[in-house]
């Protein structure tokens, strides 16, 4: 997997000697020697991740690093920090700014790459996750970015997998002030708890004693349930080799015992922020799936959704139309409203509009949640019934027709309520398509119109 990396420092040796190590993994390469370059390169979408010297003239990395976390154009760039700096305090000072790792001079090239690549699939999920909320906010959907940024990372729930309670309890010390934090040394039960429970984030010992942490961090990545979830490793210093062989495995960071605390809670914060930036995404991603098959008005599933759904209902299960022998009965009616113009002309479309909204609901309230309820378009309505026939079909049919026409819409326009029928067809289906069972039904509606409104009238015959 490869990546643009921009490589920000000062010193031009520095500068080669990072681009000569990247460009022989085939990293497409940038560079900047100060940080208003860097800021100008990334504003421009010009790279994927940041390499960015900490002790810069002008502005340092450090002011670098938070005026790019602080925009939400910037905001999902990963940044590592590069410093001759190696004590808690100067990683705390990068963490604080927003910084996603760390690496010291003189730089290790087999924990350069494994950083880079480890960022670089982190990189391309965002870019898509942004790619889809990025298309819903041009419809009109709202801006996802800045509340995707509004989280401090605190207040997250944590599992932390360590069956060593003295080694557990200075993470638990660190931590629990900000965070809720579940010790549990049952490998078991972490994998089965950890998708219900609405975990942010797995803190794992990576030297279990009767078992390989490393293991269970890649079934922590190949379950659907835990696989967006982040993983922070707690390894011991002379562990490099496991240390390197996790990142690459899909390990999102790691700490190294004996765990400075504040280093813990920051790397702890990053995560968790990032997490919920991206699960902010995915939120977005499904509200414009949701709105894309909803009826603005009345909430219903609109006619995309119902083509889409009845489709499926009649191929699925035996590679054509449905039919008794490979999945039940299924009937569907159309129904509208009747004399809806008129209810228009004399009180107004925004009455016209409640009295619509106030149907949704009724029939909502009497039909099954299998079935299915659409609207069409105008004032016509459909439902699609699985594993019901013409009997079942009528019933469900009369009792809508009964419950509208038995009690008026109050829709606030001048006290009384608004007196509403509805007539509604109804065909099964005996193995034709779709729009052949819709025509069936619309041809059976007609009827009920044709034979004064307000009842319901059944297609037997086949399109």
């Amino acid at each position: 997997m490869t990546a643009r990396v921009l490589v920000v420092d000062d010193l031009l040796p520095n500068l080669k000697l990072l681009e000569a190590r990247l460009s022989a993994e085939y990293f497409e390469v940038l560079t900047a020697t100060n940080g208003a370059d860097a800021l100008k390169i990334c504003a421009n979408g010009d790279c994927d991740i940041v390499l960015l010297d900490v002790m810069m003239p002008g502005i340092d990395g450090l002011e670098v690093c938070r005026r790019l976390k602080g925009d939400k154009a910037t905001a999902h760039i990963p940044i590592v920090m590069v410093t001759a700096l190696d004590q808690p305090s100067d990683r705390m000072r990068g963490l604080d700014a927003g910084a996603d790792d760390f690496l010291s001079k003189p730089i290790d090239e087999i924990a350069l790459l494994a950083r880079v690549h480890s960022l670089s699939r982190l990189r391309l999920i965002l870019d898509e996750l942004r790619s889809r909320a990025l298309r819903s906010a041009r419809l009109g959907i709202g801006d996802p970015f800045t509340s995707a940024m509004a989280g401090n990372g605190t207040g997250g729930r944590i599992m932390l997998v360590e069956d060593s309670p003295s080694s557990a309890e200075p993470i638990e010390n660190a931590l629990r002030k900000h965070h809720y934090i579940k010790l549990e040394r049952d490998r078991g039960k972490a994998l089965d708890l950890g998708a219900p429970c609405n975990y942010d984030l797995f803190i794992v010992s990576l030297d279990l004693a009767d078992y390989d942490g490393l293991r269970f961090c890649t079934r922590l990545r190949s379950r659907e349930g835990t696989r967006q979830i982040p993983v922070l490793a707690i390894a011991n210093p002379e562990d490099r080799r496991q240390i390197l062989r996790s990142l690459d495995l899909g390990v999102n960071d790691y700490v190294l015992r004996p765990v400075d605390r504040n280093e813990l809670a920051a790397r702890v914060r990053t995560q968790i922020r990032r997490k919920r930036y991206a699960d902010c995404l995915r939120d977005n991603v499904e509200t414009t799936i949701e709105m894309a098959a909803a009826d603005p008005l009345t909430g219903l599933k609109n006619r995309r959704c119902l083509e889409t759904h009845l489709g499926a209902l009649l191929d699925r299960r035996c590679g054509g139309p449905l039919s008794a022998r490979c999945g039940g009965p299924l009937s569907a009616m159309i129904l509208d409203l009747d004399g809806f113009k008129a209810i228009n002309d004399r009180h107004g479309h925004a009455a016209g509009d409640r009295v619509l909204t106030c149907f949704a609901a009724r029939a909502k309230e009497i039909i099954r949640e299998t079935d299915l309820l659409c609207r069409l378009g105008g004032d016509e309505f459909v439902i699609v019934m699985p594993g019901t026939g013409l009997r079942g079909g009528l019933e469900i049919a009369e009792r809508i027709r009964a419950a509208i026409a038995s009690d008026g819409f109050a829709v606030e326009t001048d006290g009384h309520p608004i007196a509403v029928t509805v007539s509604a067809g109804l065909a099964e289906s005996v193995g034709d398509s779709s729009a052949a069972l819709l025509r069936r039904a619309d041809r059976a509606l007609y009827r009920s119109k044709q034979a004064g409104r307000n009842r319901v009238s059944v297609d037997h015959a086949r399109d």
